[in-house]
């Protein structure tokens, strides 16, 4: 297969109809660690909403159990895209989902807007560091995969289209973003988680990595101090090095799951979908941060 091969497919496909083997093969043949990046910074960047952060450090679960959570939400986003919405697996997977939302008051806001990370981060990554461009079909579908995601999770007022998605995204950030001591910690925790991945003594080389590929809003509601430019310059232009060397490579013949990835530790025997994700805390229901005036979201089955 020749390296633009799989995009001409991908456009002769229709981004309504085809959303899912489209999204499939963007995420796991094209862009495979490009797109586990983008989720995880997508996902990363929702704790800078105080009401989100705040919540996740109340549970623990991305402070004292860090590595399960991030294995448990890689494996259960996975689920669906792997197996289909009508599959036993992807119907399973939203249904723990929506079960682990369920036991806390989690506006429809905040829903909507996490939503919205996974549509517009993946394509911000890569259009600045994969080895092509994401077209305009890959966008197209991902936000429809997203949409149709959100239905089954019952979010309220999702947008149609990527440039909505996009929209919704920034105005969000501009009017939540904020300094939060929970969530700073919740931060903290799972940069130290990324950087156990690799040989202790790259753990400060790793983390001012991971600080300079960081956009300033970020920056500011965690109050990192700002990566000097030199540092900033290196490491981003590294990642858009290896974005040109995979273009060089040939293409990949068989996808990548998240369930294949390195970073996934907690299961080396394997897993039940239904068993993953995390349970009520006992004495805690509610966000601590009030949510006046905006609906909380209704997770269908």
């Amino acid at each position: 297969m020749k390296r633009f091969e799989r995009l001409r497919q991908i456009r002769r496909l229709d981004p309504e109809r085809d959303h899912l083997e489209i999204y499939r093969l963007t995420a796991t043949l094209e862009f495979p660690w490009d797109y586990t990046r983008a989720l995880e910074l997508a996902l990363y960047r929702t704790y800078a909403v105080p009401s989100i952060g705040r919540l996740l450090a109340a549970t623990a679960e991305l402070t004292d159990r860090t590595q399960k959570r991030y294995d448990d939400t890689a494996l259960l986003l996975d689920a669906v895209v792997e197996h289909g919405f009508g599959s036993d697996e992807g119907r399973t997977a939203i249904r723990r989902i929506n079960q682990m939302h369920r036991s806390y008051d989690i506006s429809n806001d905040d829903m909507r807007y996490v939503l919205c990370t996974f549509v517009v981060m993946p394509k911000r990554w890569i259009d600045s560091y994969g080895w092509r461009r994401l077209s305009r079909h890959e966008t197209a579908a991902a936000a429809v995969y997203y949409r149709t995601l959100g239905q089954h999770m019952g979010i309220k007022e999702i947008p149609a289209s990527y440039e909505e998605f996009e929209r919704c995204l920034d105005d969000y950030e501009e009017a939540h973003f904020g300094w939060d001591q929970g969530a700073r910690e919740v931060s903290d925790a799972t940069l130290a988680l990324m950087a156990s991945w690799y040989p202790r003594p790259l753990a400060p080389v790793l983390r001012s990595a991971t600080l300079a590929l960081l956009d300033e809003p970020l920056l500011r509601a965690f109050r990192y101090e700002q990566p000097s430019a030199v540092v900033r310059s290196l490491v981003r232009g590294g990642v858009r090095l290896r974005g040109r060397a995979v273009r060089l490579m040939p293409p990949r013949s068989t996808p990548r799951y998240a369930r294949q990835n390195r970073e996934i530790k907690g299961y080396p025997e394997g897993y039940e979908v239904s068993e993953l994700g995390s349970f009520p805390v006992p004495g805690l229901r509610g966000c601590p941060v009030p949510h006046q005036g905006r609906s909380a979201a209704a997770p269908a089955e």
